[in-house]
């Protein structure tokens, strides 16, 4: 099970990564985003960020389309994400190791 501490953990472990400010967490390097809180919108109400999910960075749609139908307890995504290479991660579902080859994926594929 991993939370908001092991992402910012592990984020700032990896080479280059840069912190935005955010009521939640946001990661990026060489000015990319590649991990941040689910802004989540719902209509007609404000925009809710949710530390217990993580959007992170898959490279492309092929990748993206694996890792929903593969493992949909861990992965989802918002018509909002259609034709972007992103998912949302259920971090209580994840176990911190994968957190981190995800991570450093997403962060490999942003350098």
């Amino acid at each position: 099970m991993a939370d908001a501490d092991d992402v910012r953990r592990l984020a700032l472990a990896l080479p280059e990564v840069v912190e935005i400010d955010s009521d939640g967490f946001d990661f990026r390097v060489e000015n990319k985003g590649f991990v941040w809180s689910y802004p989540e919108r719902t209509p007609g109400k404000p925009r809710v960020i949710r530390t217990d999910v993580a959007v992170l960075f898959v490279g492309d749609e092929a990748e993206k389309q694996a890792l929903l139908l593969g493992e949909p307890d861990l992965f989802f995504t918002h018509p909002s994400y259609d034709g972007l290479p992103l998912v949302m991660l259920r971090l209580p579902e994840v176990s911190v190791e994968r957190l981190e080859e995800l991570m450093t994926d997403a962060w490999n594929m942003r350098r």
